[in-house]
């Protein structure tokens, strides 16, 4: 056995990506002579031995999903911490698509929406459901084809039974939650397609459907909040993504699509250019029932019909009028000011505004809109309260930035330490996670520096002298030598010394023992 290869084949690389599971590298498959890409779990996932077992079971699972939209899995192992080996994709995720902050032309976001259904219909067929759809798990490869990744871990973690208390930034975000997870019941595949149409309903209007000042408060709006027309915020689209997003987007599982499939092909005959009729989804219901739901279709086409009648875009839109800036009026003024559109107002908290006046608008100030167009209005609720976010510690630096601003808080200052850490990585949190301060206000944040102490590797295993370097942060050299009074395969010397501090990044050389 080659001691030198993580599961006796693959030689690991550069460290490619990092988040709340699991870190990610580059390896080498010797066997096939291929790039891969290989996620070795976190350490506190790999101490629990029933998420180890669930793990196998579900990787396994996954291995056997062989379809272009998914990421395939190659294999998996335990040692030295549980990893699963992938298809290396060499492309970006659609959560960086969406953080780019351009809006996706419908023809693509279609295309989209296409191949994320088409392998979730895959995967359902066998019995898979993913239960983690969100931009983050869906790659936009460089050929611009989508891929589905992460089943298996979603599967297992689920299966857990995490909670979104305890273990938020493991299972879903909270954007993409269907009601039924919020609720901690079971999920099956209809959660998957609540969740594909949450995604589908940011990428064609660039805003989630439900959005909240914290994690709990977003679940709430998905199990009870109602769903603004995506037409209300781009009149542009056809009448049949209202149409698909209310099916897709209904609160109760029995009033989705009852198939990735079904939903599928209603996006096909959108980008057809065809008109949904009422035989959209829905298999088991009574005759009633379904009578109800075809006449509220066919009321809901017409309403968005003639609302499009309205504000059918013209070929020119330096013709159409400028939306005034009404951002800081009160409601009643910023009404009569928006007297030529429609106007949905909403409320949130808002540090920067006093309460009751306008904090954001949707279209922004200046765009140029057609009369009878949707505007959408936030009205302020003043400051109100923020929870400091529960998983700050670990996080990185720009994570812990991102997870404050989402719930209203900001970064008042960063300290420096030395620190075992990646550099950035935060240590400590002033006030403490879970405390309750105004929103707006500022948190300290106690941060690794980088510079860490190097560990003694000298008479350790090769291949585990490697992956206390990766973990820790390092990057490895490795060179060989032959010392006939030492061990074949492990390391008999190392630059810099054990006990000396190095910057996390840096490069740690190790000689290994082989014989000539």
């Amino acid at each position: 056995m080659n001691d030198k290869l993580l599961g006796d084949r693959y030689k690991l690389g550069e460290m490619i990506g990092t988040g709340g599971m699991a870190d990610v590298y580059i390896a080498q498959d010797t066997r096939l002579a291929r790039k891969v890409a290989v996620k070795i779990l976190r350490s506190d996932l790999a101490r629990d031995p029933s998420f180890v077992s669930r793990f196998r079971k579900e990787a396994l699972a996954a291995a056997g999903l062989n379809h272009p939209g998914i990421v395939a899995v190659y294999d998996s192992g335990e040692e030295p911490a549980p990893y699963i080996v992938m298809e290396l994709v060499s492309g970006h995720t659609l959560r960086e698509l969406i953080h780019k902050g351009e809006r996706v032309p419908l023809k693509r976001a279609l295309e989209i929406g296409e191949g994320i259904l088409a392998a979730l219909e895959y995967s359902h067929e066998r019995g898979i459901v993913h239960r983690d759809v969100k931009p983050a798990n869906v790659m936009i490869t460089d050929q611009g084809d989508v891929k589905v990744m992460d089943f298996g871990i979603a599967r297992a973690l689920a299966d857990l039974g995490a909670t979104l208390t305890s273990t938020w930034n493991i299972v879903g975000t909270a954007q993409y939650l269907s009601p039924e997870q919020a609720l901690g019941e079971i999920a099956d595949l209809r959660s998957d397609i609540y969740s594909t149409g949450c995604l589908l309903y940011e990428v064609l209007t660039g805003h989630p459907p439900f959005t909240g000042e914290t994690p709990v408060s977003i679940a709430y709006q998905h199990v009870s909040g109602k769903l603004i027309s995506p037409s209300s915020l781009q009149p542009d689209l056809p009448a049949g993504i209202d149409v698909i997003l209310n099916v897709a987007l209904a609160k109760k599982p029995e009033d989705r699509y009852q198939s990735a499939g079904l939903m599928l092909g209603d996006l096909f005959k959108i980008g057809a250019g065809q008109v949904l009729t009422t035989k959209i989804a829905r298999k088991k219901m009574s005759r009633r029932k379904l009578l109800v739901i075809a006449l509220s279709t066919v009321v809901s086409l017409a309403a968005v019909s003639s609302v499009l009648v309205l504000t059918r875009p013209s070929t020119n839109t330096a013709n159409y009028p400028q939306i005034p800036n009404v951002v800081g009026l009160t409601q009643a003024d910023a009404q009569a000011m928006l007297s030529d559109y429609v106007v949905t107002f909403t409320r949130a908290h808002d540090a920067r505004i006093p309460k009751d006046r306008v904090a954001s608008q949707i279209p922004l100030a200046t765009t140029r809109a057609q009369k009878g167009s949707g505007v959408v209005l936030t009205i302020s609720d003043g400051p109100g309260d923020a929870i400091v976010p529960l998983d700050l510690i670990g996080m990185s630096l720009i994570d812990a930035r991102a997870a404050l601003a989402a719930v209203g808080l900001l970064v008042a200052q960063t300290e420096a330490v030395a620190s075992d850490q990646p550099q950035g990585t935060i240590l400590q949190v002033t006030p403490e996670p879970g405390s309750t301060i105004t929103a707006g206000s500022g948190v300290v944040l106690q941060i690794a520096s980088g510079q860490i102490e190097v560990p003694v590797l000298i008479g350790v295993d090769a291949i585990q002298a490697k992956t206390i370097l990766v973990q820790a942060g390092f990057l490895v050299k490795e060179i060989e030598a032959y010392d006939a009074n030492q061990p074949v395969g492990v390391v008999i010397r190392q630059a810099p010394d054990a006990g000396t501090t190095q910057t996390i990044g840096k490069s740690v050389t190790i000689t290994v023992n082989k014989a000539p």
